[in-house]
């Protein structure tokens, strides 16, 4: 129950975080919103996807960067909660590391899930439809990949102690996440060594899964996808454990 209650605790207070920040809110939306109806149709007169347009191609990724960039930088609170003290008051309470880990795992993926529904609702009026059994994959999918995220985020910043560190770490692992990704163009024509290098790369199937949903294709099969990004959230989930478990309780 202390365990349970703990989790609760501190989603909550990141949830309340997140509500009283309206700008926050407001410019995690700008930014995918110009690279959707400015970027993509700029460049989708240039491209020809044959039986789709480049703007419906690329909405899936540009999803998962909007949300890969809001739960990384959701690790930064760590770094802000350990110079304000909030950190140190919960590190002394009567609950495990794993469970604070979980509690500021599940209000990243608040922040992160209410901006993916934004774009959802907005994507389905002006991009393309989503129906009711896309939803039903969506959201159990967007659940997993907002959690791999998260952890990612968390497992930077509890191991960085100034903004400046987490800010040259956090760019350094998301824009090559990100570029390696598929978010902006097809994997599968890719010369070799990128092919190579996408396929290792995790947000590469959490783009495709979210392209085969919405699409009805991608370039690997669905199962692969989940297959992935579990595999990809058990490992940040584990990872994230440890480095909440080597904090210390100083500034």
């Amino acid at each position: 129950m202390v365990e349970f209650d703990a989790i609760y605790a501190i989603w909550l207070r990141e949830a309340k975080v997140f509500i009283r920040e309206k700008e926050r809110i407001a410019s995690s939306i700008i930014s995918p919103l110009l690279w959707l109806f400015v970027f993509s149709v700029g460049i989708g007169n240039t491209v020809d996807m044959q039986n789709i347009s480049y703007q419906s191609f690329v909405f899936p990724g540009i999803m998962i960067m909007s949300m890969l960039f809001t739960a990384v930088f959701y690790g930064l609170y760590i770094i802000w909660d350990r110079k304000l003290d909030f950190l140190k008051e919960v590190l002394v309470a009567p609950a495990s590391r794993s469970s604070i880990f979980l509690g500021k795992a599940l209000g990243g993926m608040t922040n992160t899930l209410v901006q993916a529904a934004v774009l959802l609702v907005i994507g389905a009026f002006f991009i393309l439809p989503i129906s009711i059994l896309q939803l039903a994959y969506l959201i159990p999918l967007l659940v997993l990949i907002a959690f791999s995220m998260v952890n990612l985020g968390l497992i930077i910043g509890s191991n960085l102690r100034s903004e400046e560190g987490f800010g040259l770490a956090s760019n350094v692992v998301i824009w090559p996440l990100f570029f390696f990704s598929g978010a902006l163009f097809s994997v599968e024509n890719l010369p070799p060594i990128l092919k190579d290098i996408t396929a290792l790369d995790p947000i590469t199937y959490a783009v495709d899964a979210l392209r085969t949903v919405l699409l009805g294709s991608g370039a690997f099969p669905l199962s692969t996808d989940i297959g992935v990004l579990m595999a990809f959230a058990a490992v940040t989930g584990v990872l994230g454990i440890i480095s909440f478990g080597h904090l210390q309780q100083v500034k």
